[in-house]
């Protein structure tokens, strides 16, 4: 049997996996879904929101990413992201009470810029590990009549990305090859700025999730991790059970991530995209949340439409119709294989 290969699951498995081994719970409004980005549990006039998820890449920013990447996917049920745990694995042989200390402050300042509690996890220096681990897990609330799932995308929907890809895929770069970039003739001013895009223009779409929930109705959002935009778009199409066609052309690649993707041989679409933030809404409505995101000084792009299921997932170029490519591992796995 083949041995599986860094990186998400592939979704056919996992697909199989989540129908074989879960049970319904008649509170669970939305449980386990390849695509879905919470568990939505019915509390009586209001839904509980919880997410689970880690930080497994190298970074000295691990207890900043690891409130971002859980509070985003609690906001894009529309919902505000409110108490945060973590389970803190850290290596034998290079942990410091220095180090500890750091990850916990991170965590605390994340927490309170966003207005996130923190009420409990777990810490321990683990056997076998290389660096530290952070599996983090957020709660939040929504109003019944607020909640937004993956699985709302309809038909005739136009599809907007907010900022652009691939932000965090970007800041890893930066900051993992610091060096290399140099050798390689990269201005000192370019790195410093790939580096600072886990800030700014940041990896956290809670601004851009409020922003578009207010401006107009939305059916779908979804945010764009492991996988990347391709990923994304073909998580949201498996969670709707649509078709998607994508305009190459819109895709709108910041400056920073063509130019780093190609030094490294990425492809930008299958790069880690925490960052954007991806809008299904009705043609009238999206323009509305286009416009607002834009005025909030938050780019927004009409990249695509939703489809027919029959028309399957792809991308429109100029020359002609085809499919979307699927990533089965990240692309920013390159980088540490080097």
């Amino acid at each position: 049997m083949a041995v599986l290969k860094t990186g998400k699951l592939p979704p056919d498995l996992l697909q199989r996996l989540l129908h074989t081994y879960t049970q319904a719970d008649p509170r669970v409004i939305v449980g386990p879904a390849v695509g879905e980005d919470a568990a939505v549990i019915d509390m009586g006039d209001r839904y509980l929101l919880a997410k689970s998820d880690p930080v497994t890449f190298a970074t000295d920013a691990i207890g900043y990413y690891a409130v971002i990447v859980n509070a985003n996917d609690i906001a894009t049920r529309g919902g505000e992201p409110k108490w945060f745990l973590a389970t803190l694995l850290l290596p034998e042989h290079h942990t410091t009470e220095t180090m500890i200390e750091g990850i916990f402050a991170q965590i605390a300042a994340t927490c309170a810029s966003l207005g996130i509690a923190v009420i409990g996890g777990h810490t321990e220096i683990t056997y076998g590990l290389d660096r530290p681990i952070l599996c983090g897990h957020m709660l939040g609330e929504v109003s019944p009549g607020g909640l937004i799932t993956t699985a709302g995308a309809q038909v005739g929907d136009v599809l907007l990305l907010t900022k652009g890809i691939c932000i965090e895929g970007v800041s890893i770069v930066a900051r993992e090859r610091e060096d290399d970039l140099r050798r390689r003739g990269f201005l000192e001013a370019l790195i410093q700025r790939a580096k600072n895009f886990l800030y700014d223009p940041g990896i956290s779409v809670v601004r851009d999730a409020d922003i578009a929930c207010h401006a107009g109705r939305v059916h779908a959002m979804h945010d764009p991790t492991e996988g990347g935009l391709a990923m994304a778009i073909y998580e949201l199409a498996t969670a709707a059970q649509v078709g998607v066609v994508i305009e190459s052309d819109r895709i709108p690649v910041l400056e920073e991530a063509a130019s780093l993707c190609q030094a490294y041989g990425l492809d930008p679409l299958g790069t880690i995209a925490s960052g954007a933030l991806l809008i299904a809404a009705a043609p009238d409505e999206a323009a509305k949340i286009q416009r607002v995101l834009q005025e909030s000084d938050l780019p927004c792009a009409a990249i695509g439409r939703i489809v027919s299921p029959s028309e399957g997932i792809v991308m429109a170029t100029r020359e002609g119709r085809r499919p979307l490519p699927l990533f089965a591992r990240d692309e920013i796995t390159k980088l540490f294989a080097t």
